[in-house]
């Protein structure tokens, strides 16, 4: 497996497996029927390491406990709770079953159909890896838009998902149990990850002039909804050498930069740029007029409140901004020095960073080590293109 995230986030989803009797080296990792852990399994920041393996833990018959940093304790767990209990695992969480840890003892599963309330992409991968271990078919109902890499994984790896669209951009997806995968000795590639790379695009997108090429980024069309807003904004956008990998598709991303015009974001895009609009703020603030999303509530329990935290950062930097129940409100205009908080939140701290780029005197941010989440290189690339930045502490570069 080439090309692996080295971030945090990722380093916890390796140190998970190992600890579940995986073997793995720098860019390989052999499986098999997971183990019982011999301690609590520690996900760090990481929501999706958790939520996805609380779906392959309920499939095996012996328990383990999921846990993480104090961020990840506070993210909910009901969503996945509910359904791997009516499947026949035995779950039991913090308050009231709401929050992590999160105590699992699988195994005897059955399947079910399960109607998500919301469109959540780690909700239904939860649901279809403990589907891959339970007896019968399997369906997870969205009701509307979400990311699809896990089925497109699941299905480069051997197994049948049957996917049905559904009006209003949903679809129902089905496993049919007990189901095996099969790598082989082949040797898959992870395409780079365009949350990354969104900071350097929208900021590129707000200079007039300015050119950013990323290549070999992901092109999920689940994934791209940034480079829409962007192209709305009156950024230009080309897309070269675009391919498919392992189910995915790949390219090489050119942004050139304009003078951006506010705007409107569709309420109904939002499921394809959610983990974007930190990155999307950079290009806000540098835009004449105001923008506008909505329909966002979500953001307020990610790694931190992130409509609170980026409206309290904007303010700081004395970018107009009004903060809505599910969404933000950002009129342009040049970001002066100052010192914000990124609350230990990878994507603020890249955010805050960046407008710091442009702003008119020093910026300071009181977590930037928490980039390391997601990024670890982020600070070389963006002396790379030109920026100034400096660590207090050497490992967080």
């Amino acid at each position: 497996m080439l090309n692996a995230n080295p971030g945090r986030d990722c380093a916890a989803s390796r140190a998970c497996a190992a600890a579940l009797g995986a073997r793995l080296d720098a860019d390989t990792i052999v499986g098999g029927a997971p183990a019982e852990p011999g301690d609590v399994l520690d996900c760090g920041n990481s929501g999706t390491t958790l939520r996805l393996l609380a779906g392959v833990l309920a499939a095996h018959p012996f328990g383990a406990v999921l846990t993480g940093d104090a961020s990840l304790r506070g993210r909910p767990v009901a969503r996945i709770v509910d359904p791997l209990r009516r499947m026949g695992a035995r779950i039991v969480a913090r308050d009231s079953d709401r929050l992590p840890p999160l105590a699992i003892r699988g195994g005897g599963l059955t399947a079910i159909e399960h109607v998500a309330p919301v469109a959540s992409a780690q909700v239904l991968s939860c649901v279809l890896l403990a589907g891959l271990g339970a007896r019968g078919r399997t369906v997870v109902e969205l009701p509307g838009p979400a990311r699809d890499h896990t089925e497109r994984m699941l299905g480069a790896f051997g197994v049948n998902v049957d996917i049905e669209p559904l009006p209003g951009a949903g679809r129902r997806v089905a496993v049919n149990g007990p189901c095996a995968l099969v790598a082989g000795d082949r040797e898959l590639r992870v395409p780079g990850d365009l949350s990354a790379a969104a900071f350097f695009l929208a900021a590129a997108a707000g200079r007039p002039g300015a050119q950013v090429t990323v290549t070999g980024v992901n092109l999920n069309p689940t994934r791209t909804g940034l480079l829409d807003v962007l192209e709305r904004m009156g950024a230009a956008i080309t897309r070269d050498r675009v391919r498919v990998e392992a189910g995915e598709e790949v390219g090489d991303v050119t942004v050139t930069g304009a003078r951006l015009r506010g705007v409107d974001v569709p309420p109904e895009w939002l499921p394809r740029w959610i983990d974007e609009v930190p990155a999307w703020i950079v290009a806000a603030a540098s835009a004449a007029g105001t923008s506008r999303v909505g329909g966002a509530a979500e953001l307020r329990v990610k790694e931190s409140d992130r409509i609170a935290s980026l409206a309290a950062g904007l303010h700081a930097l004395g970018i107009g901004v009004r903060e809505a129940p599910d969404g933000l409100e950002i009129t342009g205009g040049p970001a002066a020095g100052g010192e914000v908080r990124a609350r230990g939140d990878h994507r603020l701290a890249m955010a805050f960073a960046l407008l710091g780029a442009a702003a008119t005197a020093p910026v300071t941010i009181d977590d930037a080590g928490s980039i390391g989440t997601s990024y670890p290189g982020f600070a070389a690339t963006f002396q790379r293109l030109g920026g100034r930045i400096e660590f207090e502490e050497a490992d967080t570069a």
